[in-house]
């Protein structure tokens, strides 16, 4: 692609994010529908905003039917653009506008691509760090893709490497971050995972806190309190001994998801594990009998096709 703002036609502005504003464009040389992605430097001497400089990075290492596409990036004045593949919608517009499209065969659809893009990220070592329905974009075709990379981060299979804990929006963040946890893996992901494809089956988020300490609550609430058998070494976590709940018990899974088949609460449940490291992997969860129950979540041309023409 030309790298030059006077190789796009602006069509309208479809969003405004935490570093800039977002545009549909054609590009004119090829007439494909773009995204510019217009970042302000508000400091030239510091130089690119990191959090962008992580999104290109992975953007640039994750090739991937279901992760977004970066065409290309130029300057323009005091500005960054980066030139997006266009998303016509998204899984927060569905949820929140079209909830009768969000079909069963839907959900599995979307669920089997959301977990081969994580797949995908985990295997290049990228932890997204910031999965939930506003950054699962969705295009004509009905295929959703991983958006919005600004806090992945590379991670090392033996760990030992400390990150920071304020990641993830707080519905979607593991609990681990909730208490503070410095050193994590890419399982954070498969936590939020596990939140977005219940909240696609019951059309509302699972665990909806209004504050940390609320969301921590919510979910000891829904899980129990934990203990060493669940959760071990939990009690060694930076926040934990300045956070204290009345002991619980868990909740059954048929009170936490009401009217779900339960091969799909074995599914979401297998995700939403305290302990890290017996939560079920992208790779794993792919293998999964809820997925491969007909209709098959891979023939996506005998699914209707969406109408998605909300702009994003």
């Amino acid at each position: 692609m030309n790298r030059d703002i006077t190789s796009y036609s602006i069509v309208g502005r479809i969003g405004e994010g935490a570093h800039g504003l977002v545009f549909k464009a054609n590009h004119l040389p090829t007439g494909r529908e773009v995204a510019l992605k217009k970042i302000l430097i508000k400091n030239i001497d510091e130089g690119i905003p990191v959090n962008v400089m992580r999104e290109i990075k992975a953007l640039q290492l994750l090739r991937c039917k279901y992760i977004i596409k970066l065409y290309d990036m130029f300057p323009r004045g005091m500005s960054l653009v980066l030139v997006l593949e266009y998303m016509s919608s998204g899984l927060w517009d569905m949820l929140h506008h079209r909830q009768q499209e969000l079909t069963l065969p839907r959900v599995k659809a979307y669920a089997q691509m959301l977990l081969k893009g994580t797949r995908y990220m985990h295997a290049h070592y990228v932890m997204h760090r910031d999965l939930k329905p506003a950054n699962l974009l969705i295009n004509h075709e009905g295929v959703l893709k991983i958006a919005d990379l600004g806090l992945a981060r590379l991670f090392w299979p033996d760990g030992g490497r400390p990150y920071s804990h304020q990641v993830a929006t707080r519905w979607y963040r593991a609990p681990e971050l909730l208490y503070g946890a410095r050193y994590y893996t890419e399982n954070v992901d498969v936590w939020a995972v596990g939140c977005i494809i219940a909240e696609m089956i019951t059309k509302k988020p699972l665990f909806a806190g209004e504050s940390d300490i609320e969301q921590l609550a919510i979910v000891v609430q829904h899980l129990g309190t934990p203990t060493e058998e669940s959760w071990p070494d939990h009690s060694n976590l930076p926040d934990y001994h300045k956070i204290t709940f009345p002991e619980s018990p868990p909740m059954s899974w048929t009170q936490i998801l009401p009217g779900v088949e339960p091969d799909a609460v074995n599914f979401i449940k297998s995700f939403l594990l305290y302990d890290e490291k017996k939560r079920i992997s992208a790779k794993e969860a792919l293998k999964h009998s809820w997925l491969r129950t007909k209709p098959s979540p891979a023939n996506l041309e005998d699914m209707p096709r969406p109408n998605l023409n909300m702009r994003r």
